[in-house]
């Protein structure tokens, strides 16, 4: 179960990271296209390693990893969602 939890924790990311990259915002679009493509490489692969990690702390059973996950997840909802409609920048 906790596998699936985090499973959907990692979706909720990349579906936020996706967003973000993909909104237009000021931060990005001032960016060349190349550095804009190295960026969103480096960022996915970030994020796939966090996602990599939690899930292995999970399958171990270090569970308070998964509630360490889950509240970088609420943080990056947030800083997305601040992001995409504009209260920032």
């Amino acid at each position: 179960m906790v596998l699936v939890i985090t499973f959907l924790l990692g979706m909720g990311n990349f579906a936020c990271h996706t967003a973000v990259l993909g909104g237009g915002h000021n931060a990005i679009t001032a960016l060349s296209e190349s550095t804009v493509r190295v960026a969103r490489v480096a960022s996915f692969a970030l994020e796939f390693g966090l996602l990599c990690g939690a899930f292995y702390a999970a399958e171990m059973g270090q569970y308070h990893w998964t509630w360490l996950y889950a509240g970088y997840t609420l943080v990056n909802v947030g800083a997305a969602w601040s992001i995409v409609t504009g209260r920032i920048g």
